[in-house]
């Protein structure tokens, strides 16, 4: 079974982006990058939502070796709206229901998927218990009044399992998670 995972973005107060926050929110650094590129170069499958695909097809067409990985990976928007052809290279449509076409991702030979940003997406894949890891990077911020799109909002009680951490550029944690299944009852 392929692995889905998770990639967050987040403050300390669990806010994923603010009104005035720049990239990163402002905390870019040579490990970050790093981590991304690593990341990046991964064989992966990216499944994002259709708002996540418009912001970053948005920037895909940069000559940096960051823009040109994203470009060659395998890509599916969740979408009801978007119609293919997609200007995006390797991008697909995906209008079948999350709940119906992840479950078959998974059982189906292939690359690991991976999720970044898309958090109504997300949302869907941790109600439905198809997540099995959660990489979280925090930020040193508080954003307090303008936080927008709080983190995990609205989910239900989830057990997760620290796998590992790591310091990024002296001032970000990465917290990696499995994502604990809860055994059914016998009987």
């Amino acid at each position: 079974m392929r692995e889905l995972t998770v990639d967050l973005f987040s403050t300390v107060d669990g806010w994923l982006r603010g009104r005035d926050s720049p990239a990163y929110f402002g905390y870019d650094g040579p490990d970050l990058q790093a981590w991304i590129d690593e990341q990046s170069a991964r064989p992966q499958v990216m499944l994002m939502g259709s708002n996540t695909y418009r912001a970053l097809a948005e920037y895909s067409g940069g000559d940096d070796q960051s823009s040109k990985r994203m470009a060659e990976l395998p890509k599916l928007v969740f979408s009801k709206s978007l119609r293919a052809p997609l200007s995006w290279q390797n991008t697909s449509v995906v209008a079948e229901d999350v709940e119906v076409a992840v479950p078959a991702l998974k059982d189906a030979p292939g690359d690991p998927l991976r999720v970044i940003g898309s958090l109504s997406l997300v949302r869907s894949l941790f109600r439905l218990g198809l997540v099995d890891r959660l990489r979280l990077l925090v930020f040193p911020q508080v954003l307090g009044e303008s936080g927008e799109e709080r983190m995990l909002a609205g989910l239900p009680d989830l057990d997760l399992r620290l796998a590992t951490t790591e310091v990024l550029d002296r001032r970000l944690v990465l917290l990696d998670y499995t994502v604990e299944r809860t055994p059914t009852p016998v009987g």
